[in-house]
């Protein structure tokens, strides 16, 4: 059984143009029922394929200037679960990933400045125990961010 029908993408494809469209709007747009609509978008959000109903931030318009691309090598790759919650606490740090290679994790950071990018990385990240080095990569402007074509 497929996770998605011809709906549900026809749904999410309404939603991505507008994520504050009204349900009965997409329900007129797709000419299905109301109800469908609210059935199908708290289906999808039960099941994880919707993250949940957010806004975007832009982070420069509210003054975060930097951002970082880092990556971090473990002393031991079991701690990987503890240093995470460690990084969780760290609200300029709005992603990590598991990854193959030379890290063990790769995290983006968000900073006001490059003052405030040096003590995110040698105050909070250095101060991690388990951590062995930080290896960064700045970001100069982002040309494109999107979802998964549906």
């Amino acid at each position: 059984m497929e996770l998605l029908d011809e709906f549900d993408i026809s749904i999410l494809k309404e939603l991505e143009k507008d994520g504050r469209m009204a349900f009965s709007s997409i329900a007129t747009n797709l000419k299905i029922s109301n109800t469908m609509v609210h059935q199908r978008i708290n289906r999808m959000i039960e099941q994880g394929v919707i993250g949940g109903i957010k806004p975007i931030i832009q982070e420069k318009k509210i003054g975060y200037d930097w951002a970082s691309f880092t990556g971090l090598s473990l002393n031991k790759d079991s701690d990987s679960e503890r240093i995470i919650e460690a990084l969780k606490e760290i609200p300029e740090i709005t992603e990590c990933y598991y990854v193959t290679g030379s890290f063990t994790l790769y995290i983006k950071i968000i900073a006001k400045n490059h003052e405030h990018m040096r003590r995110i990385l040698y105050e909070k990240i250095d101060g991690i125990p388990g951590i062995d080095k930080t290896d960064s990569i700045v970001e100069l402007g982002c040309a494109f961010k999107r979802n998964i074509s549906l």
